[in-house]
């Protein structure tokens, strides 16, 4: 079975996740502003929610067309083959967005899509009405310039939550986002990571679990394991195959300092349910005596934008502070994400080269420093 999908993601994350799917084996990926297409069977469904890092979700792609009409909306949704996924007790309800189109009224366009895929699935049943008690196929709609992208989601849960972070700290980066910072700092197993501002530890966790290849979907639940045209084997094969893939024994060490206690107990508790608690020490300290305990290492720090924590002036003097701790020299390379386009001014010397990444809904840059 040839399916399309597409992953809806993070702007700035396209590169990362069109090069994990690669390697995973999914066939005619292409990445576009927001999104990832690729094509792949039930092994690579599963694969991909699975193992993915950097994804927010993965979606079956039923279908696309243009629609300037209700009319236009109505025929393009009914002519899909929605029988091919949903059975006549399946639930299949809808949501979606529109932008930059003439249908703009997201209410009218979520009941018309269901009253099309239930005209189509009346003819192709012989039924009049769907009880709607069975497997979830959640129908997903984008209208994005008069182009409709009609999807049913495999996921549930976006793919952020790993499922090791039930609690968290102010503010907190999300997985996918600090995965996609170990990525670009190109994080190897024989390093050393530290974070000084580490909160609930997501970055030490994800790095940890990028580089001894533990895969992030391993211990949750998807929707699609519920459905009839994914065999539960399929799943349990690709959890062993994932499983597999994984390296017992690295030399990687990480460490993780905060002046927030309660946000340390929370971090040593994820790492310890996410399985990488033996590489990561956690202790008390503020960022701005950073003391390294190794001759070189990554640092990598998602400090308060003065956004949500402290006011501007402070994040500033904080940003100065950092400048100075975070000395130039061999062997060491400095990752710090923020939305202050003037934090070079603040840390003192300019990048070494820059990333646009968006934590949420939130423009921010990437700044790295590694010469």
């Amino acid at each position: 079975m040839n399916i399309n999908f597409v992953v809806p993601c993070l702007l700035g994350l396209e590169a990362p996740i069109a090069e994990e799917l690669r390697e995973m084996g999914a066939s005619d990926v292409r990445a576009e502003n927001g999104r990832v297409l690729f094509s792949g069977d039930e092994h690579i469904l599963a694969r991909a929610n699975i193992c993915s890092r950097f994804s927010e979700r993965i979606q079956v792609l039923v279908g696309t067309f243009e629609a300037h009409t209700f009319e236009q909306l109505f025929q393009g949704t009914k002519k899909l083959p929605w029988e091919e996924w949903i059975g006549k007790e399946d639930q299949f309800p809808v949501k979606g967005y529109s932008l930059n189109s003439d249908l703009f009224s997201v209410s009218d366009c979520q009941s018309i899509i269901k009253k099309a895929v239930v005209e189509r699935l009346k003819t192709k049943y012989k039924v009049e009405w769907f009880k709607e008690t069975g497997a979830l196929y959640q129908i997903q709609f984008s209208i994005m310039k008069n182009q409709v992208s009609l999807l049913i989601d495999t996921s549930g849960a976006g793919l952020h939550k790993r499922g090791y972070r039930p609690a968290s700290n102010a503010a907190p980066i999300k997985e996918t986002l600090a995965a996609a910072l170990c990525y670009f700092a190109r994080l190897r197993d024989f390093h050393t990571l530290y974070d000084p501002m580490c909160g609930s530890g997501t970055i030490l966790t994800e790095g940890a679990m990028m580089v001894k290849n533990i895969a992030p979907g391993l211990h949750r639940r998807f929707t699609a394991q519920t459905w009839k045209q994914i065999p539960a084997e399929v799943w349990a094969e690709e959890r062993e195959r994932a499983k597999s893939l994984e390296k017992p024994d690295i030399p990687f060490k990480a460490y993780g300092s905060d002046i927030d206690e309660y946000a340390l107990r929370i971090a040593l508790d994820n790492a310890k349910r996410a399985g990488v608690a033996d590489y990561i020490t956690f202790s008390k300290g503020d960022a701005t005596s950073f003391k390294p305990e190794t001759e070189r290492g990554t640092v990598i720090v998602n400090p308060p934008y003065g956004e949500r924590l402290m006011d501007v002036k402070s994040v500033q003097q904080l940003y100065g502070n950092l400048g100075k701790v975070f000395a130039p020299q061999r062997g060491w390379a400095y990752y710090i994400i923020t939305a202050d386009e003037d934090f070079e001014k603040s840390f003192g010397r300019k990048a070494d080269k820059r990333r646009k990444l968006y934590n949420g809904m939130i423009k921010c840059q990437l700044y790295m420093y590694y010469k």
